[in-house]
């Protein structure tokens, strides 16, 4: 997209007058109005400021990207302006603004905003062309300026695409020379996480970044919240020498019959590139067969357990069920509120709790647990009796824990029944899948619910929620330093895994305790990455220029609650960043416990605070295990120039 096209010269301010955010806000808002593009300056400036209240958009370097989508703007626009004595914006790294880019979209626009954000930051790293802006005098120069700079972006991307075409052809396995630093080895990969959001990426970035350290080509290709991104075509994956699959749920693995392939937990993308990337481009990976498996089932490396096989089969489980969790919880708890307001006859009320409660989102919640736990098992035909034992689970009161049995039980009784009828005669194929393997793994799943298993965890499940309802405080408490430590052990790996399954199983269970659990895994992992970004501010004579702008991302996503923000400081030292962490979470989620916190929404960091049983309380334990991370760490942590 050309900036240009939505900047307007005469609503460019050469020389900003105001001295205050909300005052450069106003002069930014008037230009606008001036030109015609908003009709109605107070909603603008209203949704302006709601967006301001989330997270500042001063990002930082002197720029600050105030932006709204809403029906108040009449046709999409950019207005650029720039302070000479600069404006405190509340930035991210306290400094004033100087640059000013006020984006205006139109509702019914798409993600014109998202899209203009993107391509102004990309333009905006550039500290040479920061100072060029700054240097201009005229809204003509500023055009110039922009026109002549993405041109000259476009040129370098279109060169840089021609180069990589060439090297692909080049690339070709039979002609790559292993360990000859000339030689144009070309290998491909596939990061997924249980998420979706920041393992996949970080394990693609780092990926990428050892790869061009040891001059190899690599394609990427990311499973993430949003599907798969930069799908592997089936010419790279057939000149590829080896293939890395660092993901912990099922990707598409048929494509890769015959080549090498190397499967490893996302983190081993994040912390081990260079490992998986030389035994990749060495072939040293057993090659993959997919005859007798579906899409999605990976021949197991020898080097593999049945503990990582369960954990990624859990995960694949979670990660479906995830968006009923969080899209249902925050919709019941936005009903709560309206309830204490209005009352439960309010027709919102009443919607909310339709929409995200036991008619609507939770009602899937077990049943999609199990169906994609006994997929990632048995592959599509595990699917409708992995689901229905997980329904029958619902309705029996045996909860999230049967529901955790019936989707491996359902995986496994179609791995049982594909070695029964493996001996039928060719001309029963296609009768397996649409009549033998429904009929009967419903039946066996189904009658070992209903007379096993379905008594049995109905029986644990009852005793859990009394036991939790009927705990005192010092236990409480204990559980919730526990449960608090266990989000910072490995930052999104298993154990942290482990309490967040724990919470949300306890969540999704009637009682009066099932936001207090959700409190404590919540706060705990909020507190790595926010002490992070504490140490790094505040010890910046202990970290590097790259650690300390890093630093300041992790205040973002520690608000957001996005524990992996930690993980690249844990992996260069993790003896001192893990205990540090460990100790502040576990504190955040012991104090949850003795205040008695509740917090009624299964995801959002700050976001669903409010929502919480006590806000104030909730922000404060979350602060102060964040303070102590922050400070054992930077006490203990070294000095750049001792290391």
């Amino acid at each position: 997209m050309k900036i240009t096209d939505l900047m307007i010269q005469n609503t460019m301010i050469m020389n900003l007058q105001a001295t205050t955010k909300e005052a450069a806000i106003d002069e930014l808002i008037a230009g606008l109005a001036a030109s015609g593009r908003i009709n109605d300056p107070v909603l603008f400036k209203e949704m302006i400021l709601k967006r301001e209240e989330q997270s500042s958009t001063g990002i930082g370097g002197g720029i600050a990207m105030p932006h709204a989508k809403t029906k108040a703007v009449n046709e999409a626009t950019v207005v650029f302006a720039k302070s000479k004595s600069g404006v405190d914006f509340e930035s991210l790294d306290d400094e004033p603004a100087t640059l000013f880019f006020m984006i205006a979209a139109p509702e019914g626009a798409g993600n014109v905003h998202l899209r203009t954000l993107a391509s102004l930051s990309r333009l905006l790293i550039d500290a040479d062309f920061i100072q060029e802006l700054m240097n201009t005098r005229t809204p003509a120069e500023v055009t110039a300026l922009f026109d002549n700079k993405q041109a000259e972006e476009e040129a370098k991307a279109e060169a840089e695409e021609l180069k990589k075409q060439a090297q692909a052809v080049k690339s070709e396995p039979e002609r790559v020379i292993v360990g000859n630093p000339a030689s144009e080895a070309f290998v491909v990969a596939v990061t997924a996480c249980p998420t979706g959001i920041a393992h996949t990426y970080m394990a693609e970035d780092a990926l990428k970044k050892k790869a061009l350290e040891m001059g190899v080509n690599i394609r990427v290709e990311t499973n993430g919240s949003e599907g798969a991104q930069n799908v592997l075509t089936a010419d790279e994956i057939r000149r590829a020498s080896g293939v890395i699959v660092a993901a912990d749920k099922n990707v598409e693995m048929a494509r890769f019959d015959g080549k090498p392939v190397l499967q490893r937990p996302v983190s081993d993308g994040i912390r081990k590139p260079e490992e998986l990337i030389r035994k990749a481009m060495n072939g040293e990976a057993p090659l993959y067969r997919s005859e007798g498996r579906g899409a999605g089932e990976a021949a197991p490396e020898k080097s593999g357990s049945i503990g990582s096989k369960i954990y990624k089969d859990l995960m694949n489980g979670i990660s479906h069920m995830l968006p009923f969790v969080v899209g249902g919880g925050i919709l019941l708890a936005i009903s709560f509120l309206i309830e204490q307001v209005a009352g439960e006859d309010n027709p919102l009320f009443q919607l909310l709790q339709t929409i995200g409660g036991g008619n609507g989102a939770f009602h899937f919640l077990i049943p999609v647990l199990a169906g994609f736990i006994a997929l990632s098992i048995g592959d599509r035909p595990a699917l409708m009796p992995g689901m229905v034992g997980g329904l029958m689970a619902l309705n029996s009161n045996a909860g999230f824990l049967g529901g955790l049995a019936a989707g491996f039980l359902a995986g496994y009784v179609v791995v049982l029944l594909r070695k029964v009828f493996a001996g039928l005669p060719k001309t029963l194929d296609g009768l397996k899948p649409i009549l033998l393997y429904p009929v009967f793994s419903l039946l066996i799943t189904g009658g070992i619910m209903f007379y096993l298993f379905d008594p049995f965890f109905s029986w644990i499940n009852l005793g859990l929620i009394d036991g939790l309802n009927s705990l005192g405080t010092g236990n409480k408490v204990l559980l919730g330093l526990v449960l608090g430590g266990m989000m910072a052990i490995d930052m999104g790996g298993p154990f942290n895994k482990a309490a967040y399954t724990f919470a949300i199983g306890v969540f999704t269970t009637s009682g009066n305790t099932n936001g207090l659990m959700m409190a404590a895994v919540m706060a705990g992992g909020m507190v790595p990455p926010l002490a992070i970004a504490l140490a790094t501010t505040f010890f910046k004579q202990k970290f590097t220029e790259p650690e300390r702008k890093s630093g300041l991302t992790n205040y973002v996503l520690g608000l957001s609650f996005i524990t992996e923000g930690a993980i690249p400081f844990a992996a260069a030292d993790p003896l001192r960043v893990l205990t540090s962490c460990i100790l502040g979470s576990a504190v955040a989620g012991g104090l949850t416990q003795l205040w008695n916190i509740n917090v009624p929404a299964p995801h959002g960091g700050i976001f669903v605070a409010a929502l919480s049983s006590n806000a104030l309380l909730f922000l404060l334990a979350v602060l102060i295990g964040s303070v102590i991370s922050g400070l054992v760490l930077g006490l203990w942590k070294k000095p750049l120039a001792a290391r």
